[in-house]
């Protein structure tokens, strides 16, 4: 009865490990690895500038929308016509997705091979669904995505056409008013009244600087006041082409003034290519002259502090524009009047009123006004949506195609 019992007690426990070895077991096992994707294509996408490919497939038998979905992503390789090997995966797309854009480094003209898979638990993967034979992408003729940037750019050269041709018809193109140019008058006249000379500086750059090409227009008109007023300009330069070219500038200015015989090509010098050589020569002579008007047109480095420093403590008149962002608060801090930025280059149409360049000017305006509309639009509608709390409305939508089409390349039409 004993044995009898205790040989029960050996086949249950042997039936347990048995079970609890089977369970284990089954723990081990990898699961079991998705249906693959199917019906892979791949075709150029249309009327770009051929640098991407729109990839398609149909999902897996278990990319169940409901439910556990055994699908976690899918994994996108591709390579070149005739390579063996696929590499790494290039893309992935997550599971319920059935398209995707190859935008990595497509080359135009170079036909690519596909492979898609499948990625479950784990990191399980299916079959390949692959597209052999190759495709490649065609550069369009006309790009769509960037349809806005072709009409806004249709729209304002036109703007700048009309306004050329409206200058040219006599018709008077009204410009904001430049403080520093106005005080040109009243600096050279200065500089009359008490027999002192006016210092132009025409920055430290070459001749190839396009801020040394605007300070020569600014030059030009500052050579024919003192023509006018029968004042002495000194021009020292820090460039042997500059001081050619501000010699033949102010040498026009005093044709044009009717005061030929009072030009000097000696007060227009070199003086040394070295910055610091330059600033200490001429802020030794700002010192002994005192001069009673200083012009700084063009681009300046660390020596901008120097000479305005220089010039204020002389007592004269000081007129800067340059379009170097870190040496402006110096020109502002220390300068009577300062032209920054643009108004720097458009000294050129002010100065001149030539009807292309004051059409040119006005055209730019016009520009940098649709510019500013679009973005007060956009960041007003977004901010009223936003106030609102919705994120799907009226508001919400205009803010999104201003920012993804207007102003962004997704092209024309959502």
């Amino acid at each position: 009865m004993r044995t009898a019992r205790l040989r029960s007690l050996a086949i249950a426990a042997a039936c347990w490990l048995g079970a609890i070895d089977v369970l284990a077991q089954d723990s081990t096992q990898p699961p079991e690895p998705p249906a693959p994707p199917s019906e892979l294509q791949v075709r150029d996408r249309p009327s770009d500038n051929g640098q991407a490919l729109l990839i398609s497939w149909a999902a897996s038998a278990d990319d169940a929308p409901d439910g556990s979905p055994r699908v976690l992503e899918y994994w996108i390789f591709r390579r070149e016509l005739g390579q063996a090997e696929w590499g790494e995966k290039i893309l992935d797309s997550p599971a319920g997705t059935t398209a995707k854009t190859d935008d990595q480094k497509i080359k135009v003209g170079t036909q690519y091979e596909y492979r898609i898979v499948a990625v479950g638990v784990n990191e399980g993967v299916s079959e390949p669904a692959e597209l052999l034979g190759g495709v490649g992408s065609v550069r369009q003729w006309f790009n769509v995505q960037k349809a806005w940037f072709g009409i806004l750019l249709v729209v304002i050269c036109g703007a700048v056409v009309y306004f050329i041709e409206a200058a040219r018809g006599g018709k008077d193109l009204k410009v904001r008013k430049i403080a520093g140019l106005e005080a040109v008058d009243e600096a050279v006249g200065r500089a009359t009244e008490l027999g002192r000379s006016v210092l132009f500086i025409n920055g430290i750059q070459d001749i190839n600087d396009i801020q040394t090409i605007a300070g020569l227009t600014v030059l030009g008109n500052v050579a024919r006041r003192t023509a006018e007023y029968d004042a002495t300009l000194e021009v020292p330069t820090s460039r042997s082409l500059v001081m050619t070219t501000a010699r033949e500038t102010v040498q026009a200015a005093y044709l044009s003034a009717g005061r030929p015989d009072a030009y000097n090509e000696n007060n227009i010098y070199y003086l040394t290519d070295e910055q610091f050589g330059f600033v200490a020569s001429v802020t030794g002579r700002m010192v002994r002259e005192k001069y009673a008007a200083c012009f700084y047109m063009g681009a300046f480095y660390a020596e901008s502090l120097i000479l305005a420093e220089t010039g204020n403590s002389i007592g004269a008149i000081q007129v800067a524009g340059t379009a170097m962002p870190s040496q402006l608060p110096f020109f502002v801090a220390a300068c009577d009047y300062t032209l920054i930025g643009e108004e720097f280059f458009a000294a050129s149409a002010y100065l001149s009123g030539e009807p292309h360049q004051m059409g040119s000017l006005k055209g730019q305006d016009f520009g940098k006004v649709v510019g500013a509309v679009l973005l007060l639009l956009g960041c007003g509608a977004a901010t009223l949506a936003s106030m609102a709390g919705s994120s799907d409305g009226a508001l919400a939508s205009l803010a999104a195609y201003i920012r993804d089409y207007i102003l962004g390349s997704k092209g024309l039409f959502p």
